[in-house]
């Protein structure tokens, strides 16, 4: 099996001496894994970043063996945000999500187009509003649609407008961004308590249910927002 393709490097690990295994999230091919001769010389491991997009040529011998890949740079995107340790941490962990949540060699055009559109908005100085966005949309295409406005009950409290869901008798209230969607607020506390609500959803329904450990990148990336 020979094909050519683009994609998102999700994963590495060492292989043997000089190679590694890579996972990248392909335009065609869905999540694709294979070895990757001679990644550990300095002239291929400079531009190995998790996050960067690669152009692919792949090859195995069967559908049931582990291809080899000859890859090209394509377009550098992680090492521009090397110096925000925040945003650096973003892309890995984020990657990472991907990598934990799609299936192999299963074609799937959205989610690789969100990955495209994940760079868009690291630049914007609500980054992380609309990366919590950019999480409900990637959980939306697995099949897990968190859609708060159907579930959420609200109340006036001093002519403030609260969102909230009533679980094992307890009252959970809701980030009112969530549920209306707005795009644009940059209230620390309320991101944080999306984040939080986010980070509980993915844990306990996905995650958990599935055997699957959490990522310790995204510890990571949540501990350094906390700063």
């Amino acid at each position: 099996m020979i094909w050519s393709d683009s994609g998102y490097l999700l994963s590495k690990n060492k292989f043997g001496e000089n190679s590694i295994i890579a996972e990248l999230f392909t335009q065609n091919h869905g999540k694709i894994s294979g070895v990757i001769y001679g990644a550990t010389s300095k002239k291929i491991r400079n531009y190995l970043q998790i996050g960067n997009k690669f152009h692919i040529n792949y090859n195995s011998k069967n559908e049931n063996r582990l291809g080899y890949l000859n890859i090209e740079i394509e377009k550098i995107l992680t090492p521009l945000f090397f110096e925000d340790k925040r945003k650096l941490s973003c892309i890995v962990s984020s990657m990472s999500l991907v990598k934990l949540l799609t299936v192999d060699n299963q074609y799937n055009i959205k989610i690789y187009n969100l990955i495209d559109e994940f760079y868009n908005f690291l630049e914007n100085k609500n980054w992380i509003n609309k990366l919590i966005f950019w999480e409900l949309d990637l959980l939306k295409l697995i099949g897990y649609d968190l859609e708060l406005k159907a579930i959420v009950s609200e109340e006036l409290i001093d002519n403030k407008k609260f969102y909230f869901v009533i679980n094992n008798n307890e009252k959970k209230y809701i980030p009112n961004f969530l549920v209306e969607k707005n795009n644009d607020v940059i209230d620390f506390n309320q991101i944080s308590a999306g984040l939080k609500l986010i980070n509980d959803y993915l844990e306990k329904s996905i995650l958990r249910p599935n055997n699957i450990s959490y990522p310790r990148s995204r510890t990571e990336f949540l501990n350094l927002i906390k700063e």
